[in-house]
């Protein structure tokens, strides 16, 4: 095993690492649950389009403390960890990528901030030096 390896294997085994994956994978139920109470959810409620706003906003974190938590599994040769990982990780990105017709706070929010970032990193109309 590397040296990287090693560290990242003695980092999640110890005190701040266990509070940081259990955060995690706190995170990572809820994902889970709101996507259940979504699909449950009657279409165009008001319950839906929360479930749907809370899933779209964890999903993304959710794939990448999998991400890490698959990646400590393998350097711990835990198989059987790593294809449940797998398998909650492929599971999100597929019930992200499924629905996109749903109506969340969400839709339509990327041009808007596209457009912020722009505007905040647009180069300020500065003042010209006096002449004279």
């Amino acid at each position: 095993m590397s040296t990287g390896m090693e560290s990242a294997a003695m980092f999640a085994g110890s005190l701040p690492g266990l509070v940081m994956m259990t955060l995690g994978q706190t995170m990572v139920v809820a994902c889970l649950c709101f996507d259940l109470m979504r699909a449950l959810s009657v279409p165009r409620s008001h319950r839906r389009y929360v479930a749907s706003t809370v899933f779209r906003t964890l999903a993304v974190p959710s794939v990448l403390v999998m991400g890490v938590s698959v990646l400590v599994d393998a350097i711990f040769s835990s198989w059987l960890d790593l294809v449940m990982g797998v398998l909650v990780m492929v599971t999100i990105i597929f019930r992200f990528h499924q629905d996109k017709d749903e109506d969340n706070w969400w839709k339509g929010k990327g041009r808007k901030l596209a457009g912020w970032a722009r505007r905040q990193l647009a180069p300020r109309g500065g003042f010209a030096p006096a002449m004279g």
